[in-house]
């Protein structure tokens, strides 16, 4: 099967969180299984260019409808771990990516609109027709909608489209002039049925359209499909994602065990697998050495990731000196775009700057989460809500407990220790309901509990983790029946 994803994130080289993870990961599991698989992106200049190699000028003759004038641009063909990708570089005085950041501006409707018009006028220009093109969340909800609405007239009505939401947070709310520009009808798509937002008169959303116009939509999880469809963490979605519930699934992510994997990691100190955990104890201490923590008999918790009112910054401010309190070591890893919240991280790392127990590193580097997931005892996920999640699944995988909340894909992958359905040996973590300090604390009490005073029954719960398979080969072949399904309808 030929599959074109156009996205706008791809790990190694353009990422920001975990979507570009995922389009990674489930792009080289399809081609591991054999399909021809190709990857579209915008050419940003933020890009980790030692992340891809032998970029080369592929086409130089691409020009791209956009309101009243053509707009010249560059494709470049790079690998980037294996993956076939198409970079397009605009030439225009907008620069649309040539921003130093990928995301947060003010036109950033603008800008994946015309991303969107630009790959699809690409591929009709270089005569791609792939069985499936499929797409990731707002930035590229109109890539069905043109196919649908212009470009199937032209030619190109082989591709059926899967769109993936990774966070309907995010949806990519504008006004009408963003059809105009890229050649659609406003007067046509602007009702209830197709792009008009519920909730924001006159306003346009392009997730939205990419949830009307496509053949399945999926969900990172299946929690979060329910949720969406269901409660308030639809985000003003729930309608129009219950009118097409059909054609709506919930895949959870997997991680790629070539990156994400202690038994391979060449970042970490000592590697391990279950038959040598205790190995996980020398990058305990190495993490302690690299971040001059005192070494001891007391368990390391950690956090991984964004920074994020979404990611329970206010649980995590909280978490950090009970922790302390209750004779624990504690390491942070992430920042946030956010200046108030990054201020308030910046304030408790200069509280505790000196605590021969806490680290704060305000910023992020891979190597260091590398080290951090194989050092820690237990990893902190207390989510508002989490699509989800890819921390808690790396954590298992290096034998660090997570602690979440029951949410999302949090909930799909972590079973509590005390209180699961699951039997026992299908434990692998610590769960809380409600969002609140109380219902973390519990969690983070019992955990630190086990820990202290029934240090075998921590260990059984590590290896239990240790033992599930949340790689991209259950996703893969789901992924796989879904392009099939909507081909053969």
């Amino acid at each position: 099967m030929y599959i074109v994803m156009i996205t706008p994130e791809c790990a190694p080289a353009a990422k920001v969180g975990g979507l570009a993870d995922v389009v990674h990961g489930l792009s080289k599991e399809l081609a591991i299984r054999g399909n021809e698989v190709e990857v579209i992106l915008p050419k940003y200049d933020c890009m980790r260019y030692d992340r891809i190699s032998d970029l080369t000028k592929c086409y130089s003759d691409l020009w791209v409808p956009y309101y009243n004038r053509w707009v010249h641009c560059d494709v470049y063909l790079g690998w980037m771990d294996g993956l076939k990708c198409f970079f397009i570089e605009p030439h225009m005085d907008r620069n649309f990516f040539s921003r130093g950041v990928f995301y947060g501006h003010l036109d950033d409707g603008e800008r994946f609109s015309f991303f969107c018009r630009a790959a699809l006028e690409f591929m009709l220009k270089t005569q791609k027709h792939p069985d499936i093109i499929h797409c990731h969340d707002w930035q590229t909800g109109l890539v069905p909608v043109l196919l649908y609405e212009l470009y199937q007239h032209l030619g190109m009505r082989h591709p059926r489209v899967c769109f993936t939401l990774h966070n309907v947070g995010h949806q990519g709310i504008g006004g009408e002039h963003l059809l105009r520009e890229v050649g659609l009808n406003p007067a046509v798509l602007m009702t209830r049925e197709r792009l008009l937002d519920d909730q924001r008169p006159g306003a346009i959303n392009l997730l939205k359209g990419g949830i009307v116009y496509s053949n399945f939509v999926t969900t990172v999880s299946p929690r979060y499909g329910q949720e969406i469809r269901h409660t308030n963490l639809g985000m003003g979605l729930q309608r129009v994602l219950e009118v097409h519930q059909c054609k709506v699934g919930g895949v959870l992510n997997g991680v790629d065990y070539s990156v994400w994997n202690p038994e391979v990691d060449p970042q970490i100190a000592k590697r391990y697998n279950l038959g040598s955990v205790q190995n996980k104890y020398a990058n305990k201490e190495a993490l302690r050495n690299r971040l001059w923590l005192r070494q001891g008999m007391k368990p390391l918790i950690s956090f991984v990731g964004r920074l994020d009112p979404q990611k329970g910054v206010d649980l995590i401010l909280r978490a950090v000196p009970y922790c302390l309190e209750k004779g624990c070591q504690f390491v942070l890893l992430g920042s946030s775009l956010q200046g108030d919240i990054n201020t308030a991280f910046w304030n408790l790392k200069s509280r505790f700057n000196d605590h021969p127990d806490c680290h704060l590193e305000i910023g992020y580097s891979e190597e260091l989460a590398h080290l951090i997931y194989a050092g820690s005892d237990l990893i902190l996920v207390p989510s508002g809500y989490e699509p989800c999640g890819l921390t808690q699944i790396i954590a298992l995988k290096y034998g660090t407990v997570p602690v979440v909340r029951n949410t999302g894909g949090l909930a799909d992958t972590v079973f509590d220790a005390n209180y699961a359905h699951q039997p026992y040996h299908e434990r692998n973590g610590f769960v809380f309901n409600d969002y609140n300090w109380q219902g973390f604390e519990s969690a983070l009490e019992r955990a630190i509990g086990l820990w202290t005073h029934h240090p075998e029954y921590f260990r059984e719960l590590m290896l239990n983790g240790m033992r599930y398979d949340y790689s991209w080969n259950h996703p893969g072949q789901d992924y796989l029946n879904i392009y099939h399904h909507i081909k053969a309808a």
